[in-house]
């Protein structure tokens, strides 16, 4: 699978945005589908995981609530809603395929995930 994130940009603290990632290859439900992303001088770090089912997801403590992983079959396409944007949220985000379909299972290690797209920058404005 190939993986192809967009829709970051500039957003004032308090805004909303919608980060896409198309895959090509094969299908996102195929996949535990995840979104990371690395603020500057960072490491990178988990954002949310979704299993297959898309019944089960883990989202990171400092996004739960304001963000939202959702799939479009008919796009093959895994989205990322960013609700209440705060300049800490300010990042690289890539999305990404996990080399196995347990989201429990080194969830938040980059190194289980096998396949990653090119991110897209967010920078959130105070």
């Amino acid at each position: 699978v190939q993986l192809q994130a967009s829709g970051g940009g500039l957003v004032q603290a308090g805004g909303s945005l919608r980060l896409s990632c198309a895959a090509s290859g094969r299908s996102v439900y195929s996949y535990a589908m995840g979104w990371f992303r690395q603020p500057p001088g960072k490491e990178r770090e988990l954002v949310v995981v979704v299993d297959q089912s898309g019944r089960n997801t883990i989202y990171s403590d400092s996004v739960k609530g304001r963000f939202i992983i959702s799939r479009d079959m008919a796009k093959n396409t895994v989205y990322l809603q960013m609700n209440s944007l705060k300049p800490e949220d300010t990042a690289v985000y890539y999305c990404a395929a996990k080399s196995d379909p347990n989201i429990r299972l080194g969830t938040y290690y980059p190194s289980r995930y096998g396949t990653w797209g090119p991110g897209t920058l967010v920078t959130v404005s105070s």
